[in-house]
């Protein structure tokens, strides 16, 4: 395994929301041009195919920040708290010294129940790391609460609302009313909400709008830290919807930049998939009218992001971080976007499940790949151990289910993963799950992705079968052919390899396993035996 004596001194972990892979210039957009990320692919490594371990946000990024499968640390949905005994990223760092902050999003929720059950005050210090799953929220901007009474408490805590407000946008939410809303030709609001309003301008101006302020208190964090070590987890709420951006974006791009829909006129009649079609997303985005002026917006949004990331790399070349700093750019998920008739983000196609992963390790040792296509199949997972590894760290096998990516940074052929794999429980999708007439634990859907084939294993129905050589666009699915039997025998197998090799043995070591196994071994002297009572 690749050990450069000069560990790197600094990571940034840079995650936009929802931005599927193939919206950028470097994985092939041919109308959306992102030369800042396209710089950084240029610098460092461009994984092909890499996935998300979970399609929408909240279990997305627990894997992302422990490094574990959605069924180890058990966030199957948005708003479910981490289990506490669960380590992050920032559990690995902190105690080497090394400032572990957030500014942006992390869909972390609070688990108040373990708390209170510990005797310890949700609202305490001793709370507040737990809260935040082990970062130092130095910004936590989770993007726009909604404008009703329940939500008053959140929206008044957050900074965002504040610094809307000292900028002279005020209102009970400023948020809404300035970030998230359009003006109408009489003043009214128009809410970004709405999807009609997509084509038009937020009312904020661009230089106070989120991306811009997020970007803005990263490099404040940043030029903070002098020589400190540091990692710092960036992370956008953009381009996720509320679908409206500032001008100028909202008008660099036309139907004329749209992509053709994918699309099978006579799409699969497996019944889960029939389910989530039927969704109120779902069947708007299946409208072209709604695509045409929705993905506009949405690709601007992207090219705000794009934008920043240039002021931010511009700022981490002048002072002198850029040379000691590991940088990593992804997504937590994708979006439809009208594709395979679907809308947001849930189903495990590969506009949804599929993630841009760049990463640019800064040392000479990585010189020999730099600007290369890595095609090996990568996880989000993959992010803790490849943190550690380039920080110099111990790793945490006996826990960590991701693999560093530093051997594959520096050109080695180590042994790589045979398969990929994505979660998603739909059981808290009420319309999907009363329609299948599924229990509440048996909406479980999985994702096999090997080197060929994609296999959708569900509870209860028959599995999908997609042959990603011959079919990249998974407009056929096989899960019904008799011919393709034996793929999908095999495929369930890895299913069933990958559920043994979960790690639920997380208290210990191996190197702590190791040394005690090592005093039942037979032969040691005499005084090193352990009398074994019963045994003759």
């Amino acid at each position: 395994m690749s050990n450069p004596q000069n560990p790197v001194r600094n990571v940034l972990y840079i995650m936009c929301d929802q931005l599927r892979r193939d919206y950028l210039s470097c994985y092939g957009h041919p109308h959306l041009h992102t030369p800042n990320i396209d710089r950084l692919a240029a610098a460092g490594v461009r994984f092909s195919r890499a996935y998300t371990q979970g399609t929408i946000c909240g279990p997305s990024r627990m894997s992302a920040y422990t490094g574990r499968y959605v069924s180890s640390h058990q966030v199957a949905w948005n708003a479910v708290p981490l289990p506490l005994e669960e380590l992050t990223l920032g559990d690995y760092l902190r105690p080497h010294g090394i400032r572990t902050a957030l500014v942006g999003k992390t869909h972390a929720t609070a688990n108040v129940d373990a708390l209170q059950r510990l005797a310890i005050n949700p609202h305490s210090a001793q709370a507040e790391v737990l809260n935040e799953v082990g970062f130092e929220a130095y910004l936590r901007h989770d993007g726009i609460f909604p404008d009703d009474p329940l939500f008053d408490d959140k929206r008044e805590s957050a900074p965002y609302t504040h610094y809307l407000r000292e900028q002279g946008f005020g209102g009970r939410n400023p948020w809404h009313d300035w970030a998230n809303a359009a003006e109408g030709e009489n003043g009214e609001i128009l809410s970004g909400w709405k999807m009609r309003h997509a084509h038009l301008p937020a009312r904020i101006p661009e230089q106070h709008s989120e991306t811009v302020y997020t970007t803005n208190r990263a490099i404040d964090f940043i030029a903070e830290q002098g020589e400190k070590p540091w990692c710092l987890h960036l992370s956008y709420i953009k381009p996720h919807w509320p679908y409206i951006v500032p001008a100028p974006y909202h008008t660099l791009y036309s139907t004329k930049s749209i992509l053709a829909p994918v699309r099978n006129a006579s799409p699969s009649d497996h019944p889960v998939y029939k389910a989530f079609r039927q969704h109120e997303e779902s069947l708007n985005f299946s409208r072209d009218s709604v695509r045409n002026h929705v993905i506009p917006t949405y690709m601007g949004l992207v090219k705000q992001v794009d934008d920043q990331l240039g002021r931010l790399f511009d700022f981490l070349q002048s002072n002198g971080r850029w040379d000691d700093t590991l940088i990593v750019f992804t997504s937590d998920h994708g979006d439809f976007l009208g594709d395979h008739w679907l809308g947001e983000k849930e189903f495990l196609l590969e506009q949804a499940v599929g993630v841009p992963l760049i990463v640019r390790d800064p040392r000479a040792v990585a010189d020999i790949t730099r600007g290369t296509v890595d095609e090996r199949l990568a996880e989000t997972i993959d992010a803790v151990p490849t943190f550690l590894q380039a920080l110099g760290l111990p790793s945490a096998d006996h826990r960590l289910e991701g693999r560093s990516l530093i051997p594959l940074l520096h050109g080695e052929n180590p042994a790589w993963r045979q398969y990929a794999i994505s979660e998603y429980d739909y059981a808290f999708q009420a319309p999907a799950r009363e329609r299948l007439g599924q229990p509440i634990d048996r909406c479980r859907m999985t994702m096999v992705r090997s080197e060929r084939w994609k296999y959708l294993a569900y509870d209860g129905f028959r599995p999908q079968l997609f042959d990603l050589l011959n079919d990249p666009q998974e407009l056929t699915d096989l899960g019904a052919d008799p011919t393709y039997a034996a793929v999908r025998e095999e495929h369930a197998g890895y299913l069933f390899e990958w559920v043994r090799g979960l790690k639920r043995r997380t208290t210990i070591s191996h190197q702590e396993i190791d040394l005690r196994g090592q005093r039942f071994r037979y032969g040691e002297p005499e005084s090193e035996k352990v009398v074994q009572i019963g045994v003759w």
